[in-house]
């Protein structure tokens, strides 16, 4: 199901297409907000917070949801924030990102060594559709980068397990520099460049930053509001976060392709919510 959101959008202005890739393409990572909230509520609660462990969660949701497609270390960067302000002396946010990355790990080290080994198929961890939408880019001569939250080596490891490595022009992930990257900054780059108006950009995306940025610049933003792992159906909690940012499309997966098509380049029609 396509929804609508922008009545009259359309991306036919487009000529690149910028993709986050945790939640919007790749799956490996499905999940992630089950081992980060705990770890977050967690800390919190040491702090000796009067706040009941549910309120603190609520909080945390809030943080996670706003933060969600910026580098990891900015949400780390918001825990301990939230503990000073409990009246307690915060760790470096990166000693928060590496207890986070130890712990995410253990919840998809057995995907990724399937995917090494080939028990698993690069299709088990795309949101579906992601291979038919990317080739039909190519096909179309879009040109396409992915950027993400996510460090960059495992980025780009996890895009080549997947087989989506070689769809892009670029790839970028998290530097521990963080003036290197974000996906503004990428964007800007891109139309700083000359070659590229702001216009011209057609974003997907399942967090707030990736959308966004695109519509800073007056691009397009299709907002992946997945349920994971399936993504079969819309996950209301993402579909209100992407609307309030701006989405102009709101869809569960890809596989109402030619549907998909039609609604970002006014051929044929897509179901209207």
């Amino acid at each position: 199901m396509i929804e609508i959101v922008s009545q009259g959008a359309h991306a036919g202005a487009a000529r690149v297409v910028l993709f986050d890739f945790d939640g919007t393409l790749s799956l490996i990572r499905a999940g992630w907000m089950d081992v980060m909230v705990p770890m977050m509520v967690d800390l919190l609660i040491e702090t000796g917070s009067s706040e009941s462990a549910e309120e603190l969660r609520d909080l945390v949701l809030d943080t996670v949801g706003r933060t969600t497609g910026k580098e990891t270390i900015y949400q780390m960067m918001e825990l301990g924030e939230h503990i000073r302000r409990r009246g307690k002396a915060p760790l470096d946010p990166l000693v928060y990102k590496k207890m986070y990355l130890d712990r995410l790990w253990i919840h998809i080290e057995d995907r990724i060594n399937d995917l090494q080994s080939g028990a698993a198929t690069p299709e088990q961890y795309l949101v579906p559709g992601s291979r038919a939408l990317l080739e039909t880019f190519k096909d179309r001569g879009y040109k396409m980068y992915l950027a993400s939250g996510t460090d960059h080596d495992a980025v780009v490891e996890e895009a080549k397990l997947l087989d989506i490595y070689h769809y892009f022009a670029g790839v970028y992930g998290a530097l521990d520099d963080l003036t290197s990257f974000s996906k503004g900054l990428l964007i800007k780059k891109i139309i700083e460049s000359a070659e590229f108006r702001g216009e011209e950009f057609l974003g997907f995306g399942d967090g707030y930053v990736e959308i966004e940025e695109v519509k800073k610049v007056g691009g397009i933003a299709v907002g992946v509001a997945s349920h994971e792992p399936e993504c079969l159906t819309i996950d209301d909690w993402k579909r209100n976060r992407l609307l309030g940012v701006g989405a102009d499309f709101i869809v569960p997966n890809y596989l109402e392709l030619d549907e998909l098509m039609g609604a970002l380049f006014q051929h044929g029609h897509a179901v209207q919510i």
